[in-house]
């Protein structure tokens, strides 16, 4: 196996290091926030750091980078308290990718990708038509990490739309089955791929050894 030192990494060319590092930590998931803004003007970006905090009551949350510049999602957040988590589906990698791009605040991503928002149950942000789960969200706090000056976004989830061919009696939703994305490093995409659920654990009876 190569090794590579911190004091390595820390020399690297800005580039390398950063999808080094962007990629280690393993597949993460592929999300669009949908928000819209006290003006009207929608807007959807692409998230790959939205992770599970609890189940009761259901948090979840996403990291932003520092807001040393514009930034839209968070702004619209912050001014109404709503936004949308939607899941890729394969066939919008491309459009999803390209919400990356730093449009201005009067500039909507939907119009200039093939995404189409969709607006339901009086939700006042946007969800992503046709994307097979869709979640609403509420934001409710955010804390700074110091070391790197990002913020981590904390949100409850208010309702969730989910196809029904990928929805399982115990309440397990296959994504493999949905064709959802999920993205390695910065700007690479997978279709994961379903092997096998594996019961809940217990631990297994020991003997102990008699000294």
């Amino acid at each position: 196996m190569t090794y590579i030192s911190n004091e390595q990494i820390e020399n690297m060319h800005h580039l390398y290091r950063i999808n080094l590092i962007n990629s280690c930590t393993g597949f993460k998931s592929a999300n669009l926030i949908g928000t819209k803004s006290k003006h009207g003007i929608d807007n959807v970006a692409v998230f790959s750091s939205v992770i599970h905090l609890g189940s009761h009551p259901p948090l979840l949350g996403f990291i932003l980078r520092p807001t040393t510049v514009l930034r839209n999602t968070y702004e619209n957040i912050k001014e109404t308290g709503v936004y949308t988590i939607n899941h890729i589906h394969k066939n919008s990698i491309e459009d999803a990718h390209h919400t990356s791009a730093k449009y201005g605040n009067t500039i909507s991503e939907f119009d200039v990708t093939n995404l189409t928002p969709e607006f339901k149950n009086n939700c006042y942000a946007p969800f992503v038509q046709d994307a097979p789960v869709q979640l609403e969200m509420a934001y409710l706090n955010e804390y700074e990490i110091k070391e790197n000056d990002t913020i981590l976004v904390v949100g409850k989830l208010v309702g969730l739309y989910i196809n029904q061919d990928i929805l399982e009696k115990d309440g397990f939703i296959n994504l493999s089955k949905a064709e959802i994305a999920s993205i390695n490093g910065l700007d690479t995409y997978t279709i994961p791929k379903f092997e096998k659920r594996l019961a809940y654990q217990r631990p297994k009876e020991v003997k102990t050894k008699h000294i």
